[in-house]
């Protein structure tokens, strides 16, 4: 008698699979380095969401690069299923779009401007803080604060004159919400039957620059036993939370 066998489709929502897939983000370079030295970390957070057969994991990072100009958010997701990629029209021949496709096959990166103007930055060096004027933080505006301010906050200043990336600090204090990602921007690459199924301002991020990979970091082995079993109460901070940017000094600093 022959026996027809059905090949069974591996699962991705299974713990190993999804920490499996945090390490070839890391060896990427996607998955956050909150010391990268090539951005001043200014506030971060971390969303999980689940469908019944998709899982993704979203980080929003707020900070500043001086190549960059204008401080922006980067919003990385990192899922089985990605929604709304790239388009081919986007790439110069098929093979740049295949490669895209290729170099890319579980994460997505959106970048978001939640400050819109630049009269604030100082004409003679944009590096630094112009003494007066408003920034524009989703569309209200704020006065510049004054530097004895930024102490209050815990910011301490390098010079008298302010640089953007400590007042983009001084702003994460009070406006958290308001510079990391809205509802819309934080599902950019989230399937629509996708539902978040937790939201952390705070937890301890792995130490990529000293080799310590996501799957060898007790917060996320938790994360990944909460995506595969749909149980948010599985997840326990045993370590310290580390992703405020007092802990990464060597980030911006390349």
């Amino acid at each position: 008698m022959l026996k027809i066998f059905q090949k069974r489709r591996p699962n991705t929502l299974a713990a190993k699979s999804i920490l499996n897939v945090l390490d070839q983000s890391a060896e990427a370079y996607i998955f956050p380095m909150l010391d990268n030295g090539y951005v001043y970390l200014a506030a971060s957070r971390l969303a999980l969401f689940r469908s019944a057969e998709h899982w993704a994991i979203v980080f929003e990072v707020f900070g500043y690069s001086p190549r960059a100009g204008l401080p922006d958010l980067s919003v990385i997701t990192i899922s089985s299923k990605l929604n709304a990629r790239n388009k081919p029209s986007d790439y110069v021949s098929d093979e740049a779009y295949t490669s895209y496709l290729k170099n890319n096959p579980f994460w997505e990166m959106r970048t978001f401007w939640p400050i819109s103007n630049e009269d604030w930055l100082d004409k003679d060096n944009p590096e630094l803080v112009a003494k007066d004027g408003k920034i524009i933080l989703r569309g209200q505006p704020k006065d510049i604060p004054q530097p004895s301010a930024y102490a209050a906050k815990g910011v301490t200043l390098g010079e008298c004159q302010p640089a953007v990336f400590e007042l983009c600090r001084y702003l994460a204090h009070d406006n958290l919400d308001a510079l990391l990602a809205t509802e819309t921007e934080r599902r950019v690459s989230i399937l629509p039957e996708m539902e978040q199924i937790m939201l952390l301002d705070e937890w301890h991020h792995p130490d990529l620059a000293n080799g310590q990979s996501p799957s060898q970091t007790q917060s996320f082995q938790r994360l990944a036993s909460v995506l595969e079993k749909n149980a948010p109460e599985l997840y326990g901070a045993s370590r310290p939370a580390n992703n405020h940017w007092g802990n990464w000094p060597e980030g911006g600093t390349l």
